[in-house]
């Protein structure tokens, strides 16, 4: 990835991991855009498909409104409201003056698939 890209990671993370890197914050320790989800279940119900999609046309893009974002997915503008609306109220993509914003250059997914137990 290019040095100076504005890069957001989401990740399936404990409570302890969450804290870990909020201390580690406060110690002044970079920690760059973080979103974490208690489960993998927890990630895909709130990302599903459409909101991927949603987010990979709005990634690198500034601030559109939600009939431009419906229109570069080619999806109805309700449908697409109900998604973004879904992925403001996680804090994934923010309300902007003129529209909304998802403000990342990239997307960076981190979790690990293990055996079932």
């Amino acid at each position: 990835m290019e040095t100076g890209m504005n890069i957001v990671t989401l990740s399936v993370a404990s409570r302890e991991a969450v804290e870990a890197r909020a201390l580690a914050a406060f110690e002044g320790k970079a920690q760059g855009a973080h979103y974490s989800f208690g489960s993998t279940d927890l990630l895909w119900q709130t990302l599903t498909r459409k909101r991927w999609e949603l987010l990979q046309a709005m990634t690198g893009q500034g601030v559109m409104s939600i009939r431009e974002a419906a229109r570069r997915v080619g999806r109805d503008v309700k449908a697409v409201h109900g998604d973004v609306q879904a992925l403001i109220a996680v804090g994934v993509i923010d309300r902007a003056e003129r529209g909304i914003v998802f403000p990342y250059d990239a997307v960076h997914v981190d979790f690990m698939l293990t055996k079932a137990a």
